[in-house]
């Protein structure tokens, strides 16, 4: 059985009993940077064999790890924080154990724009998600693509490119479109700041910035 098993994104009391369970059941660990998953599996008493599976190795280690699913090893799939293949490595590994044949379990758990499209107070009842915008090539393209995107639109964004993404998205679409930006989630310092694009960017050029960003922007009604 392959699992894949969210952590939590800030607060560790977001870890579920079920998520500990397995991966203390579990006879192999993949985690997307060991160092910082060790940290966590000794706060929870989890001692297993933990392998770096990232960007950079994923396409290499896909037949050693459905080696070890074939023999009956049980693997699960962690990622720095969060759900595992949300913007992040899985999917690569998911399509390669459905095409062997391998049983695959997603626990239910932590995902950074769940959080923060609920608390956005914009529509919630059908939304996209874009995650990272490109960094070089194709990102003009992608948001002009979005320019008449009627639904919310979930964009994940750093902090050393936070204020050049508001910037763009507010040349795009519009300074008036109204948008919701949270950071630093289930953290102490988790903040959420809601208006006009450019009130938003205006706020963060303005004060601190620290932490992941979920930026959710209003549909072009």
């Amino acid at each position: 059985m392959l699992y894949l098993v969210p952590t939590p994104i800030g607060n560790l009391e977001d870890m579920t009993f079920r998520a500990v369970r397995i991966l203390k059941e579990s006879d192999i660990i993949l985690a997307e940077d060991t160092r910082t998953s060790t940290p966590l599996l000794k706060h929870f008493g989890i001692d297993k064999k933990l392998f770096a599976h990232h960007q950079h190795n994923e396409h290499k280690a896909l037949s050693e790890v459905i080696r070890f699913l074939k023999e009956g090893q049980q693997v699960a799939l962690i990622s720095d924080a969060g759900t595992p293949a949300i913007s992040d490595p899985g999917f690569l590994l998911v399509r390669e154990a459905i095409k062997e044949g391998i049983a695959i379990c997603c626990l239910p758990g932590a995902t950074a724009f769940v959080p923060a499209l609920v608390v956005s107070g914009l529509p919630s009842d059908s939304f996209v998600f874009e995650g990272f915008l490109p960094v070089k090539k194709g990102r003009q393209t992608k948001l002009k693509s979005l320019v008449n995107e009627q639904r919310t639109m979930i964009f994940y964004e750093s902090p050393y490119r936070i204020l050049k993404t508001l910037d763009e998205l507010t040349v795009y679409f519009g300074a008036d479109r109204l948008c919701s930006v949270s950071r630093e989630i289930s953290k102490v310092f988790e903040e959420t700041v809601r208006g006009s694009l450019l009130e938003v960017k205006e706020y963060f050029e303005n004060n601190v910035i620290k932490g992941e960003f979920v930026i959710c922007v209003h549909g072009n009604s």
